[in-house]
């Protein structure tokens, strides 16, 4: 295998980043539409989800010091549908992997699947809130607002507060409901269910979170309920112009060291990669990728490797740690089965890259385009070859780290550690 030389590349993304996150938290819950909410002795749920936020523990614990400060007791309840097994125990240990803990945020963690119908949507879909959320005297919603991995939404509410809101708080039953009518369900019918929920008056305010590309906290907003559906379309406009991208869209071979729900809800983000594998939704026009090498599986993903099935090579040490159990119970939920399809699993990543490079049609190995990145939430850097370098060298955001090798691997045909 006449092996191409790559080169570490450095993308620069310029926009926000908020530098003070206790004291933007802070200065958020002092609005007077706000603060008024919040009164001595009251129990107030806050939700905390399963994707990897950057600062997530911190915007979680700033949270709940500014609650208590005012005399509310605070409590924390993982809001994340199916994930974690769909089990109150699972749910806990996912929290537990990003750092949202009792010692950390301050606040004990309340887990249980159960949920209290609070209501149905107009077109009488039952609309589900956890049990310990709706005994509470309020609900503060926590959520990062992005672009969603299953669809375009034509209303500007994709992954968010309304989200939080509809399938976080309504937990697995509420995740069954909506997955039942495919994309329908969720891209359609969720925005109707949190509009519910935001309505029943339980809850208190949503906390906004936009990244920049560059995985930082770029902008953190508290939203008076009656606004979270209007300023959550105003944020997903912001989070789509921060959005990152791989700088060029045809690639033969796109190595993932890792993939996880940490890093997506699909383990690799769709946006990302160009592929949704959806039954009967058309997939993205760009970029173009005609190969993707899903090489191990996050310590944090607790053995769900959802979105397995959108590679099309994969290594025998990402498999080895699949728990099928938990990751089924997500997938089955979803309805998108396709995603945890197995794809043809090699014995390592040179026997992978072996596999792709042989099937690359007319291309040699030296001129195949290849990118290498950490995981698909990480593309401020990465590793490209010749062939992609001579395509984007430039562009004004591109910059070179360190100097041209030859790929290689290990004793046991791994890529070495990503830098």
């Amino acid at each position: 295998m006449a092996l191409p030389k790559i080169i570490k590349i450095r993308q620069h993304f310029h926009a926000p980043v908020v530098e003070h996150i206790e004291e933007t938290i802070a200065a958020q819950l002092t609005k007077t539409e706000i603060n008024e909410r919040i009164k001595p002795g009251m129990r107030i749920a806050v939700t905390a989800g399963s994707r990897g936020i950057a600062n997530i523990s911190k915007i979680i614990a700033a949270v709940v010091a500014e609650l208590k400060r005012r005399g509310a007791c605070p409590f924390i309840v993982p809001a994340m549908g199916s994930h974690g097994g769909a089990t109150a125990e699972g749910q806990i240990e996912v929290l537990e992997s990003l750092g949202v803990t009792e010692a950390n945020c301050g606040a004990p963690i309340i887990s249980s699947m159960e949920t209290v119908q609070i209501g149905n949507t107009p077109e009488g879909v039952p609309v589900h809130m956890d049990k310990y959320a709706h005994e509470a005297d309020g609900v503060v919603l926590i959520a990062r607002i992005k672009l969603h991995t299953d669809f375009k939404s034509p209303v500007g509410i994709e992954s968010g507060l309304m989200k939080m809101a509809a399938i976080g708080l309504g937990k697995h039953r509420q995740a069954l409901l909506l997955h039942t009518y495919g994309v329908h369900g969720i891209r359609d019918i969720m925005p109707e269910v949190g509009k519910v929920v935001i309505e029943s008056g339980r809850i208190l305010f949503g906390v906004g979170i936009v990244e920049n590309a560059s995985e930082q906290t770029a902008i953190l907003e508290a939203i008076e309920p009656e606004r979270i559906y209007a300023r959550e379309q105003e944020l997903l406009l912001e989070s789509a112009r921060m959005y990152p991208k791989l700088p060029v869209e045809d690639v033969d071979i796109l190595i993932v060291d890792q993939i996880g729900k940490n890093y997506s809800g699909t383990g690799m983000d769709t946006n990302i990669i160009g592929r949704m594998r959806i039954q009967g939704n058309p997939e993205p026009e760009q970029p173009r990728i005609k190969y993707i090498i899903a090489g191990d599986l996050s310590e944090e993903s607790h053995g769900n490797a959802l979105g397995i099935g959108l590679a099309d090579l994969t290594t025998l040490r990402l498999t080895e740690k699949i728990d099928r159990k938990v990751m089924n119970e997500n997938v089955i939920t979803s309805t998108f089965l396709q995603r945890a399809s197995i794809p043809i699993v090699l014995d390592n990543d040179r026997e992978a890259l072996r596999a792709a490079l042989r099937a690359n049609w007319n291309v040699s190995e030296d001129k195949a385009k290849i990118i290498r990145i950490f995981s698909t939430l990480h593309l401020e850097h990465m590793y490209v070859s010749e062939a992609v370098y001579e395509e984007m060298r430039s562009l004004p955001n591109i910059s070179t780290e360190g100097e041209w090798e030859t790929l290689s691997f290990d004793e046991f045909g791994n890529l070495p550690p990503f830098e």
